[in-house]
């Protein structure tokens, strides 16, 4: 089975035209989340803009989908050129039930296998609402160049809190960034050290594999 969970994040203003694709390409599910940038105050006094408010959309699709939309995305929302967000792909490993696997495939015959070489990853941040910046400082610090904030609720266990420090009942935020996979671990680390459990942010954080990624400023390696 190959499918993928896609993520996209743009400016919400913008979050129409890809919500118009994904229904064009007849995606079966679309999730919209309302989140922010991360842009630092100085960056954004520097090109003399506002903190930018953002959606992130997000589908279920195949390889094929995956394609058309990443390939609808460049064309209508210039995906591909830095500043006008994002686009991921994430493999999914398995769905639970046939009705589900034919509601997300439309009762397409699948086969075939996610590809399992991957050069960036998703860190997936989950903090104490507020602390955002504090996190960002620490990921910066490591190499990372940017991420979305999205707002949350917890609804984590007693003992956790009680044991680990770490509550998850209460409002939180979610930070997304895209690291390549050579950096994510010094970034793990650095959030962890300067932003985790021990702190006020109490930050928790993991990865997800990305398959495909679009809109990435790329550096040369020297």
């Amino acid at each position: 089975m190959e499918l993928y969970y896609m993520i996209g994040v743009t400016e919400r203003k913008k979050s129409q035209t890809l919500l118009d694709i994904c229904k064009e390409l007849n995606m079966p599910m679309v999730l919209t989340n309302l989140a922010r940038g991360t842009a630092t105050s100085e960056q954004l006094s520097l090109h003399n803009l506002d903190r930018s408010e953002k959606a992130v959309v997000s589908t279920v699709t195949d390889a094929a989908g995956v394609r058309r939309l990443m390939r609808q995305a460049k064309l209508k929302l210039y995906i591909d050129i830095p500043g006008n967000g994002i686009m991921m792909a994430i493999p999914l490993k398995s769905v639970a039930g046939a009705r589900t696997l034919a509601y997300l495939t439309d009762n397409r015959e699948m086969g075939g296998k996610p590809s399992m070489e991957f050069a960036h990853e998703l860190i997936v941040v989950i903090l104490n609402e507020g602390y955002s910046d504090f996190v960002m400082d620490a990921a910066r610090s490591a190499g990372a160049g940017g991420g979305t904030v999205l707002h949350a609720k917890g609804t984590g266990r007693t003992v956790s809190e009680k044991f680990l420090g770490v509550s998850l009942a209460q409002e939180k935020d979610m930070v997304y960034i895209v690291a390549s996979s050579k950096q994510k671990a010094e970034i793990m680390r650095s959030v962890s050290q300067n932003a985790g459990t021990g702190t006020k942010a109490g930050a928790i954080c993991f990865t997800l594999p990305i398959s495909e990624v679009a809109g990435l400023r790329q550096f040369d390696e020297e």
